[in-house]
């Protein structure tokens, strides 16, 4: 049994899979997905249902799950001649608009061509993403989040922080967070590229920063084996 992160797949569904079979993924190990399953690349909700037939995968609320999964709950509504004025409002239109801008176009596309019911399980699943995990391997105790620990503060519960705090807030990996040594804080939303100018996992100050651009031409995905600090890309 191993317990492997990825971070800010982005729709890229060919290289999930091509990942899940690089670690040999079985149903003996699991796998936390730090958020940003969606949007971008091509086949998000085809990331989303695979996703969804797998117990052992746990998903963490990254900016864009939690944007694709308000627009999309206000267009899984059914529309008619009563309500059409209140459920498709200009409020709506300009957040499906800013969505689409952000990437949402693909999610979108494979969305509207599921059934009712499909789109049902999909929200349903969205909206059980949670917001932040905390797990210990070994020695070892791993802070997993999408973005980071905004207006951070040692005696600052986890639950305290807002979800914007969680999933916006860019962590700052020359910032040793934690006293305890054997606490790391480990994120995505940030290309390491930024941090290194490499797609591959950065590591400084307890932080592991792991998303690797995925979705963009010169990225990678990236996967972290928590038990043996092992890297995997494809």
């Amino acid at each position: 049994m191993a317990i492997y992160v990825m971070s800010d797949i982005h729709g890229e569904y060919d290289k999930y899979l091509r990942m899940l079979n690089k670690i040999r993924f079985s149903d003996n190990d699991d796998l936390i997905i730090l958020g940003d399953v969606v949007d971008k690349g091509s086949q998000p909700i085809e990331l989303l249902r695979d996703m969804m037939m797998r117990p052992n995968v746990y998903p963490i609320m990254g900016n864009h799950d939690l944007l694709a999964l308000d627009v999309l709950r206000k267009l899984a509504v059914d529309i008619t001649e009563e309500n059409a004025e209140s459920q498709v409002d200009i409020t709506v239109m300009n957040e499906l608009i800013d969505w689409l801008y952000e990437g949402g176009k693909t999610t979108y596309d494979e969305f509207v061509r599921l059934d009712k019911e499909e789109r049902e399980e999909v929200i349903e699943y969205l909206s059980e993403f949670s917001y932040y995990e905390v797990i210990d391997v070994g020695e070892k105790t791993f802070i997993l989040v999408h973005a980071g620990l905004g207006n951070f503060r040692p005696d600052k519960k986890l639950s305290e922080y807002s979800v914007e705090e969680l999933i916006m807030y860019r962590t700052d990996p020359e910032k040793k967070y934690f006293d305890d040594d054997s606490v790391y804080v480990v994120t995505g939303h940030t290309p390491t590229l930024i941090y290194s100018g490499k797609p591959e996992i950065y590591r400084s100050h307890n932080n592991i920063c792991i998303d690797c651009g995925a979705v963009s031409e010169c990225g990678r995905l990236a996967c972290l084996c928590l038990d043996t600090m092992e890297e995997f890309y494809v």
